[in-house]
């Protein structure tokens, strides 16, 4: 996922540029009002725009923005008053994240902005197909999301709280290779508790209950994937 990350505080963007990067990020960075607005025009998936910027303020980029684009923004800033808040968010902000953050919080919102609309290209066949509202369609597999309900040809599925979580993330964004570190922050959201070996035995689990090949790919060293054929079937 590609991030467009300005901050005037060299430190901290240094530190938030390393530590998303560490969880498989590719991130671009800007310091300035004039770099930000220049480097949206790079397509990221997602905006961290903060408010305090030395030639303007974020809430006149975050208007600009919105002319030309619908990507995702979350202004980052350490004023707490509540009309700040507002003021950003009728700006046209998608979130609104206070200073000093928690990483684990971080990727966890990111992921929430970018779900609400997906800008990714995907590769053909692989697009939930349309339904009725809060289901999503990928090949055999369906996903009523507000009722938590999975059934594969028309097979209920029942899962725990976490494989379903973990099947939603993935089918969100189907065909997009999620790296364990992501999984772990939104599905576990980054709990020291749990690892690599938690991750495993929920996936392992997880496609026994699916009892469909191939649907969840393991990326050898990365993460995992959900492929659905274009046709929807093995």
């Amino acid at each position: 996922m590609k991030l467009l990350l300005v901050e005037d505080d060299s430190r901290l963007l240094t530190a938030l540029s390393t530590a998303l990067t560490r969880y498989g990020f590719t991130v671009t960075c800007g310091r300035t009002a004039a770099q930000a607005l220049a480097l949206v025009g790079q397509d990221p998936d997602a905006v961290l725009l903060d408010v305090g910027l030395p030639d303007g303020d974020g809430f006149a980029v975050c208007r600009q923005i919105r002319r030309t684009s619908s990507v995702p923004v979350i202004m980052v800033t350490s004023w707490r008053d509540l009309d700040s808040r507002v003021r950003g968010l009728n700006m046209g902000a998608d979130d609104y994240l206070l200073k000093p953050f928690n990483l684990a919080e971080l990727i966890a919102r990111i992921h929430a902005v970018t779900r609400r609309g997906e800008i990714a290209a995907k590769p053909p066949g692989r697009r939930p197909e349309p339904a009725a509202d809060g289901v999503l369609v990928l090949g055999p597999l369906r996903i009523d999301l507000d009722a938590r309900a999975v059934t594969v040809d028309g097979r209920r599925v029942p899962l725990s709280r976490k494989e379903h979580d973990l099947l939603v993330l993935l089918a969100r964004r189907s065909g997009v290779v999620f790296r364990r570190e992501h999984i772990l922050a939104d599905v576990w959201h980054g709990s020291p508790n749990c690892g690599g070996h938690t991750l495993e035995v929920h996936m392992a689990a997880l496609r026994q209950k699916l009892g469909v090949p191939g649907l969840i790919t393991t990326v050898r060293g990365v993460g995992y994937r959900l492929d659905v054929p274009a046709t929807g079937t093995e």
